[in-house]
């Protein structure tokens, strides 16, 4: 890989990790919330789809983590 192509994928790195950082912030939102919604509303629909939304953003999150390491790891090498 060339300088220029690896310069670049660094820059797309770094925004994927700003952008990385504002998905977890919106998941501890959502932790949040679901951790103070009162027991009575916790089996409606509503709140289940929150809680739905919580784990596919943690595994989206971890998804992409996975994927900065693989790009990381292929332009140190």
């Amino acid at each position: 890989m060339n300088a220029k192509r690896r310069k670049e994928i660094t820059n797309c790195l770094e925004s994927i990790a700003d952008q990385l950082a504002r998905l977890q912030e919106l998941k501890d939102d959502e932790r949040d919330y679901l951790d103070n919604v009162p027991e009575n509303l916790q089996s409606s629909e509503h709140y289940e789809k929150s809680d739905m939304l919580y784990y596919e953003l943690e595994g989206a999150i971890e998804s992409l983590e996975n994927a900065v390491d693989e790009l990381e790891e292929a332009t140190n090498n």
